[in-house]
């Protein structure tokens, strides 16, 4: 893969700028923005950027920091799914959790926040006592967001329970957007100021990159990864007034950056930041190599999220107005859903294969196609004859033994489970078969490859195959449209 973004100069400089900002006070609130783990959105747009990063470079501060998890009740209530893995957010938590303690952080606690006696909360909190994780619960903070008087007093903030931290530095992250992870922070700080404590507050967030210009694709990748949530850049107009310099935000930091600053000041008795950007650290457009590269990383990622989103909304799980406006930041950019280039071939084997399901996957610039077989689905076929071109084994030759495939062809018909073989299927006959077939077991050892391959479906892929396929770290999108057998 193609670098254009230097890792190694990230790791440096953002553990500087965070070290420069907690030693500003006391103790420091962290609000941890995106994803603490696995963050693949940033890999992507940014080619050269390791997905585990920011849990990485917090590695050297770990006996000095540990970690809070927000998760709001109203997700928990709604069975919330994360759309990256397919998992609802309070299971999120639970691995958030889990991998933290596994590479040796505290995990201080989960705040529970607008809790409104929700019967399945409480029972996600029973669970999480029981399995040794403290929990608190945070309601609505009477006042919010005008009433900065009743904030910041003993029916705002106070009303809250104070957690209990000994760190100079508190991580404060949760399974996605709205999870209460500022308000948690703020409420924090309010009580630590109360104790005589000079507690801070600061903001870690990947994107959008305050040093690229609006309309860079980095930036409009971000867009579309929050289209849900109506998010929009903008210059910030309070970095612009205090220094003259333009700088990139997005609405809803600029929408409550006034209340935030009477807040923090009635809290902490300071005023430290004169923008929302100030509240930042956020290095990584100081660590862009190839600005080209790292441009059509971004504008593929646009179209991904464009057919994501018109799955959703097939799915009924988005409205329309959500991928219509990813579509306005493709035309704005002048690219559209060719600009990924195996749809296209999808589509035309589709039509050649007179309607039958196909799937395109990209290898070493070239494009493998699968179709729906009476065997196996497009998946199956479709990562096979990957693995097998990539192992330069002769199409003719077979890789799947009959006496494997018939009594699992025959179990599946018998209890009901469809007719042809998933890829998680093909791969486990696939291994089994290795053990006596050297061609099976060389195939199988190209699965890696696949890492970062472009797929396109001529249809929603679904279940099993679909899971399978992100683990295999394919970059899959869909055509909107069901089998007609499922």
């Amino acid at each position: 893969m193609k670098i254009g973004f230097d890792n190694e100069k990230y790791v440096k400089i953002q553990s500087q700028k965070i070290k420069e900002r907690f030693k500003l006070f006391d103790k420091l609130y962290l609000e941890v923005g995106g994803k603490l783990f696995d963050d693949s959105h940033a890999a992507r747009v940014l080619p050269g950027f390791k997905n585990d990063v920011k849990i990485s470079m917090f590695k050297e501060l770990k006996d000095e920091l540990e970690i809070i998890f927000c998760i709001n009740a109203g997700d928990i209530e709604k069975n919330k799914i994360r759309g990256e893995y397919g998992i609802t957010y309070d299971k999120e938590i639970i691995e958030l959790i889990n991998k933290s303690k596994k590479m040796g952080f505290s995990v201080n606690s989960v705040v529970i926040t607008l809790y409104k006696n929700q019967v399945s909360v409480d029972k996600f909190i029973k669970k999480l006592n029981r399995n040794g994780i403290k929990t608190y619960t945070h309601t609505f903070t009477k006042g919010y967001p005008t009433e900065v008087e009743t904030i910041v007093s003993e029916e705002g903030y106070g009303a809250n329970p104070y957690i209990i931290t000994k760190s100079p530095l508190v991580l404060v992250n949760g399974p996605g957007p709205g999870s209460g992870k500022l308000a948690t922070s703020l409420s924090q700080i309010y009580h630590e100021n109360k104790r005589g404590i000079n507690a801070g507050y600061a903001k870690f967030e990947t994107f959008p990159v305050w040093n690229l210009p609006l309309k860079h694709p980095v930036n409009l990748a971000y867009e579309a990864a929050t289209a849900d949530l109506k998010d929009v850049n903008m210059i910030d107009p309070f970095h612009l007034e205090k220094y003259g310099t333009v700088a990139i935000n997005y609405n809803r930091d600029i929408e409550t950056y006034p209340i935030l600053k009477k807040i923090l000041r009635k809290v902490s008795k300071s005023d430290i930041y004169s923008s929302p950007t100030d509240m930042g650290v956020n290095m990584v457009g100081f660590c862009i190599l190839d600005d080209d590269l790292v441009e059509e990383a971004a504008k593929k990622e646009i179209v991904r999220r464009y057919y994501n989103e018109k799955n959703n909304y097939r799915l009924g799980l988005c409205d329309e107005d959500t991928f219509k406006k990813i579509k306005l930041l493709m035309n704005e950019i002048n690219i559209d859903e060719t600009y990924l280039d195996v749809v296209k071939p999808a589509l035309d084997k589709k039509e050649k294969e007179n309607g039958a399901p196909v799937i395109a996957l990209k290898v070493d610039n070239k494009i493998i196609t699968g179709k729906q077989t009476d065997l196996m689905t497009p998946a199956g076929t479709v990562i096979l004859n990957a693995i097998k071109y990539l192992s330069k084994i002769p199409d003719d030759i077979y890789l799947l033994l009959p006496n494997i495939l018939e009594p699992i062809l025959k179990l599946k018909k018998d209890i009901g489970n469809g007719a042809r073989l998933t890829l998680q299927e093909v791969l486990i006959a696939l291994s089994i078969c290795s053990v006596t077939n050297s061609m099976a077991a060389k195939a199988m050892t190209y699965l890696s490859k696949l890492k970062n391959a472009e797929a396109h479906a001529t249809y929603i892929v679904t279940g099993i195959d679909r899971n399978l396929l992100k683990n295999l770290k394919v970059n899959l999108t869909c055509e909107d449209e069901f089998l007609e057998d499922e």
